[in-house]
């Protein structure tokens, strides 16, 4: 199914705010959001993240959960290595998915 602009941004605002929003940014030098049909991906900055996790991109499921994966993206040899996935996550397990993935906290 295919969706409109406006329902791709509002699906990752979202799922943004389901993170923490500007607080979770600012914590985590989250950048480069990129609303996808079915969730969203974003950068992190480079060597912060524990087994150089720069890309995380989380997906809403079929089943209202989501699935959230850390990618190390490495433009320069076009590759892209999955090094965690979390699947069966809810809205309200996205921060702590994150963090095990990242070793990153999203609060004090």
């Amino acid at each position: 199914m295919m969706t409109t602009v406006t329902e791709r941004q509002l699906r990752a605002e979202t799922i943004l705010q389901q993170l923490g929003g500007q607080r979770f940014i600012v914590f985590t030098g989250s950048k480069q959001f990129v609303a996808m049909e079915n969730g969203l991906m974003f950068a992190l900055p480079s060597r912060l993240a524990k087994e150089g996790v720069n890309k995380i991109r989380i997906l809403l499921d079929l089943n209202d959960t989501y699935t959230v994966e850390a990618l190390k993206v490495n433009t320069r040899f076009g590759t892209v290595k999955v090094i965690g996935s979390e699947s069966d996550i809810y809205c309200d397990g996205l921060t702590a998915s994150f963090e095990r993935l990242t070793g990153l906290y999203t609060h004090f």
